[in-house]
């Protein structure tokens, strides 16, 4: 057990010189994806040198084009974990359907646990709540019962709330659901990558121009690359908070 909490420690530590050869952008909005709360199942995956991870999203999920699910943050996040785990078995498995409210993700989670057996499900969620205008007491309610059927299928579950754009910023009543997914998060433990605050933030202080319109899909990509390797040190950090923890993990 030290053993392994010493491992995960000294990954944080090198963490900073990974960071260094990847794209530095990424840091500017470094300190608004933190680990909250502990995951031990993902702890426990790690120490099992198995460590399967399932993204349960919509179409931000991809980027449109030729480049498509293959420069998509969620293989960027598998390559982002492996480097931080050399001597662990990573698989990042992506269920990306457009056009899917949070109702219609759950209703095919049990299967896909079933199938996939993942110790951390990330739910990229509310957009299109939001957009169709759902009961925002109706996606909070939804959240809560998929949150249930994930841990019951013994995983640890990330949130993700939607992207950001400027133009789409006053067209969409985002905030009803992103303080429907903040107080499930906070009430059930959960971290919630705030990936709307990230974008903003790098949108503010001109990082990327999420003004711009282009069929070029290059900053797409290193947004979705930035995206990945923050949400890896989440897990990262997740994981040695959970280190502790991991004898009362079955």
């Amino acid at each position: 057990m030290r053993m392994f909490f010493t491992a995960l420690t000294g990954l944080l530590v090198c963490m900073a010189s990974i960071a260094n050869a990847e794209d530095g952008a990424c840091l500017v909005a470094a300190n608004l994806a933190h680990a909250d709360f502990a995951l031990p199942r993902i702890a426990a995956a790690i120490q099992k040198k198995q460590l399967n991870v399932t993204i349960i999203g919509s179409a931000s999920s991809t980027i449109m084009g030729p480049a498509g699910l293959k420069s998509a943050y969620p293989i960027r996040l598998e390559a982002a974990l492996a480097r931080r785990f050399p001597d662990i078995a990573v698989k990042v498995s992506s269920h990306a359907t457009p056009r899917q409210t949070a109702a219609e993700m759950s209703h095919g989670l049990e299967r896909i646990l079933v199938d996939e057996k993942p110790a951390l499900v990330i739910w990229q969620t509310g957009t299109v709540d939001a957009m169709l205008g759902i009961d925002p007491e109706e996606f909070r309610s939804t959240l809560d019962e998929g949150v249930d059927i994930i841990q019951k299928a013994s995983a640890n579950v990330i949130f993700m709330n939607m992207q950001y754009s400027p133009r789409t910023d006053t067209m969409i009543a985002a905030a009803p659901y992103n303080d429907a997914m903040r107080w499930v998060a906070l009430q059930r433990e959960i971290p919630l990558f705030d990936r709307l605050s990230i974008m903003r933030l790098w949108n503010d202080l001109g990082t990327f121009d999420f003004h711009s319109t282009t069929k070029s899909t290059d900053m797409a990509e290193r947004v979705h690359n930035c995206i990945a390797q923050l949400l890896a040190d989440l897990t990262v950090e997740s994981a040695r908070i959970a280190a502790p923890e991991l004898k009362d993990v079955r």
